[in-house]
C-alpha cells in the first residue's frame, strides 16, 4: 500500500470543514483592512531565501527542501512567504502602486522538520504584509488584524507577547554583548546553541530546551540596548495596543528565527498546544527588500498564522458540515422527481444529498447516518397527490408539504 509521505496528511471531512470556516473569516477579516490576496510559487531560487530567511538560521541550514533543476538551478520549495512576497514586491514594482500595499496569502509551506503534534513537513500558512511605511501605527494595526481573526475564527484564552529585536544601529551593539557572555557559558549549552552562540547569537534567546533556560535568564537584555528611535518606536507600539484595549505581555527575550527582523516582533500562543504553544508569529523586516536587491527601501511588517495549530486548538464538532435534506426516492418515477427538487432546494441554498432508489428502511439508515436533519420521503402516492412526506430526523415529527411550502421551509432557514 502507498501512504503518505511522513510529515505530510491528508486533511479529510469533517476536520476540513474547520479549516474552510478559519480561512473564510481570515479573508472577511482581511477585507475589512483593505487587504488584497497574493499568490506566490510554491518554489523559488535557493537564494531567495538564503539571503532573505538568514544563511545560518536553522530553516536553511537544516530544514529546506532543495533540488536541482534540469538547467542546473538550485530550486527551493518554500519554507515561508514573506521572501516571496518581497520578491514579487520588488519584480513587479509594486512601489510604485499609491499608499501602502497591504497583501495577505494563504498556503502550504515546506520544511523538513522532525515531525510532531501541530507541526508537519508540509504545513500551511495564513499571513499577510503591510509593505512602505515604518510607522508604530500599521504594527499596532497588524496585531490588532490577527486578534480580530482568532477571535472571530473562535479562538480565546490567547496570550499575545512583544518583543522590540532593535535596528540596524543598535542590534549588533547588542549582539556583542550577547556573543561576549555566551563565551564562557556556550560549553555548558545544548548542542544547537553551542553553534547558535558563534553564528546567530539571538537564536539563543529562543532556546526550548528545559536545562539551558537558567543561562539564558542570565543573559542581557535587548531592552539595554535599544537605540533612542527604537525605544521610542516601541513605547508607541505598546502605548497603541493599550488604546486598543488589547492585552499584551513585553518579552525582552522574544526573538523569531529569522533573520530578516527588526524592531517590533509579536507571538501569540496558546495553552491548548502544550510546549509547542505558538499559534503565530510575526514582526517588523525594515530592510529586507534592499537585502533583496530593492534600490527602494520598502519598510515593512508581516505575521503568519500556523493554520494547522490553529485548528487544532478549535476541533472539529463546532464546524461539521451540516445536511440539511436527504431525499428517498422510491422508485424509478420518484428518483427523477427527486433530482428535480433537490436541483431546486440548492438553488436555494439547502444542502441535499439525493440518496439511491431503494427500500425505504435501508434508505433511513443511510439518511441517519449521514447526520441529515431531515429526510424528505418521495413515492408514488406522494407524486400523484403533489404531497411529500418531510421527516424531521431529531424529533420524529412527519408532515406532508407541497413543492411551494418545501421550497419556502428551505429558502427561510438561509
Amino acid at each position: 500500500m502507498i501512504r503518505a509521505i511522513r510529515g505530510t496528511r491528508d486533511i479529510l471531512p469533517p476536520a476540513s470543514a474547520v479549516w474552510n470556516h478559519v480561512e473564510s473569516v481570515a479573508r472577511r477579516v482581511f477585507r475589512t483592512y483593505n487587504y488584497q490576496e497574493i499568490r506566490t510559487p510554491i518554489f523559488e531560487e535557493t537564494q531567495l531565501f538564503a539571503r532573505g530567511v538568514g544563511e545560518e538560521t536553522d530553516i536553511v541550514t537544516k530544514e529546506m527542501y532543495t533540488f536541482a533543476d534540469r538547467d542546473g538551478a538550485s530550486i527551493t520549495l518554500r519554507p515561508e512567504n514573506t521572501a516571496s512576497v518581497i520578491r514579487a514586491y520588488i519584480e513587479h514594482r509594486l512601489d510604485q502602486q499609491p499608499g501602502l500595499q497591504k497583501l495577505y496569502y494563504m498556503g502550504p509551506m515546506f520544511r523538513r522538520e522532525r515531525p510532531q503534534k501541530g507541526r508537519y513537513r508540509q504545513f500551511f500558512q495564513i499571513g499577510a504584509e503591510a509593505i512602505g511605511s515604518e510607522s508604530p501605527v500599521v504594527d499596532a494595526e497588524v496585531i490588532e488584524m490577527v486578534t480580530e481573526i482568532l477571535t472571530q475564527c473562535g479562538l480565546s484564552g490567547f496570550e499575545i507577547y512583544v518583543n522590540s529585536v532593535g535596528c540596524a544601529e543598535c542590534r549588533p551593539k547588542f549582539v556583542e554583548a550577547l556573543k561576549s557572555r555566551l563565551a564562557p557559558l556556550a560549553s555548558t549549552l545544548c548542542g544547537d546553541c553551542q553553534r547558535r552562540a558563534e553564528t546567530n547569537p539571538l537564536r539563543v534567546l529562543d532556546c526550548k530546551v528545559a536545562e539551558d533556560q537558567a543561562a539564558i535568564e542570565s543573559l542581557p537584555s535587548i531592552h539595554e540596548h535599544l537605540c533612542p528611535a527604537c525605544r521610542g518606536h516601541f513605547a508607541r507600539v505598546l502605548g497603541l495596543l493599550s488604546d486598543r484595549g488589547i492585552g499584551h505581555t513585553v518579552r525582552p527575550r522574544l526573538v523569531r528565527g529569522l533573520d530578516y527582523y527588526m524592531r517590533t516582533t509579536f507571538e501569540f500562543v496558546h495553552g491548548a498546544l502544550g510546549a509547542q504553544s505558538s499559534v503565530l508569529g510575526g514582526g517588523r523586516y525594515d530592510g529586507l527588500a534592499e537585502q533583496l536587491g530593492s534600490k527602494v527601501p520598502a519598510p515593512g511588517i508581516g505575521f503568519s498564522i500556523g493554520e494547522d495549530r490553529l485548528v487544532m486548538t478549535l476541533g472539529e464538532e463546532q464546524h461539521r458540515h451540516v445536511l440539511d435534506l436527504y431525499i428517498a426516492p422510491l422508485g424509478e418515477a420518484a428518483e427523477r422527481q427527486g433530482a428535480e427538487l433537490a436541483h431546486l432546494l440548492r438553488r436555494a441554498g439547502a444542502v441535499v444529498e439525493l440518496g439511491p432508489n431503494t427500500k425505504l428502511k435501508r434508505t433511513m439508515e443511510i439518511a441517519n447516518k449521514t447526520g441529515a436533519r431531515s429526510v424528505l420521503i418521495v413515492g408514488d402516492n406522494e407524486i400523484s397527490t403533489g404531497l411529500y412526506t418531510l421527516k424531521n430526523m431529531a424529533s420524529g415529527e412527519q408532515a406532508a408539504v407541497s413543492r411551494d411550502q418545501l421550497l419556502a421551509r428551505f429558502a427561510d432557514n438561509k
